[in-house]
């Protein structure tokens, strides 16, 4: 089969397309994938990258990648099952979290997929596991959304923030997206009340302060987020991008929730964790018209370091898709 892989951490230029076994299934509760489309985003960069260092601590391969291919979130369809998978059988289409998905076939464990929307493409349902689940478990879990509460997105037009804007108008929440001068029509065409162009204004000067607080990848210092917030709101830092090639934006964390026990504000940060449940939420809500998956670009497989290149230039709205 043909995949995308890489021998050595690094740039979009170690990502070449080779001919490779197609992986076998080697656990009971596994499920073989025939990918029709994976996603891109920047768990993916941040895994072909190897930064910052400790993501290869975590069982990515500390001097090399464990595993060559890259890839996280896909869709397709389902070419084989291990003996004790119960909820899926060939043919069936799905979408979820496969490693590896830069791939003409990926294996995945059941409870990391679900089946795929009525209602999508194999391409918006390839962009919807790890980057909505990310969103629903921010707003839900972490920030623990309420109808008519003020809700402030700061990185509305990406992957995760196209998300939580629609997921937490479906909760009932008034939603203020933050977002680049070229980006605002999109972010408030999928639902956002109120949109901040932060190249012409501060969401943290003015009389206004939110509930809840969605920093998604982003670099604000803590006190400028306190600002904005409540002061009994909540904070809910969600990745982060900058601080060098060990931190990588954790340190930033951490600051929050050592200062989150002294001052009345509750300012955090969490891990997503995948599984197969929230994937049937986000399929709901999909399914209902209250969520549509946002993407910016599709490229073919062969093209994939143009992908990562693209991703890399920060100017997506929504989420940028590889079709296999």
């Amino acid at each position: 089969m043909k995949a995308i892989v890489r021998d050595t951490y690094g740039s979009p230029d170690v990502l070449q397309l080779r001919d490779i076994v197609k992986p076998p299934i080697t656990d009971d509760e596994e499920v073989l994938v025939q990918v029709h489309a994976a996603g891109v985003g920047r768990d993916v960069w941040h895994v072909m990258a190897g930064l910052p260092y400790p993501i290869r601590l975590a069982g990515y391969g500390l001097r090399a990648p464990k595993n060559p291919v890259i890839g996280s979130d896909m869709a397709g369809v389902v070419e084989a099952v291990g003996k004790n998978v119960t909820r899926f059988q060939p043919g069936d289409e799905v979408f979820g979290i496969g490693k590896g998905s830069y791939a003409e076939y990926v294996c995945a464990r059941e409870d990391k997929l679900a089946h795929k929307p009525v209602n999508l493409t194999f391409e918006q349902a390839a962009v919807i596991a790890i980057m909505g689940s990310t969103a629903l478990q921010a707003l839900r879990d972490h920030g623990k959304v309420r109808p008519g509460q003020e809700v402030l997105i700061i990185g509305a037009s990406g992957g995760v923030g196209t998300y939580a804007v629609q997921i937490a108008k479906a909760f009932g929440a008034q939603v203020t997206g933050v977002c680049s001068t070229r980006k605002v029509e999109m972010v408030r065409s999928i639902g956002a009340d109120h949109v901040i162009d932060y190249t012409r204004e501060d969401f943290a000067e003015g009389d206004q302060h939110y509930d809840v607080i969605l920093d998604i990848g982003g670099n604000s210092t803590l006190a400028r987020l306190r600002r904005a917030l409540a002061s009994l709101g909540t904070l809910v830092i969600v990745g982060g991008e900058g601080g060098g090639r060990w931190l990588g934006g954790t340190d930033r964390q951490i600051r929050a929730l050592v200062l989150s026990r002294l001052v009345s504000q509750k300012l955090g940060t969490f891990v997503n964790k995948e599984n197969h449940e929230d994937l049937l939420v986000l399929k709901e809500l999909i399914e209902s018209g209250k969520v549509t998956p946002v993407i910016d670009r599709t490229y073919p497989l062969a093209e994939a370091p143009e992908a990562m290149r693209y991703l890399e230039e920060g100017h997506a709205r929504g989420k940028v898709v590889i079709t296999v």
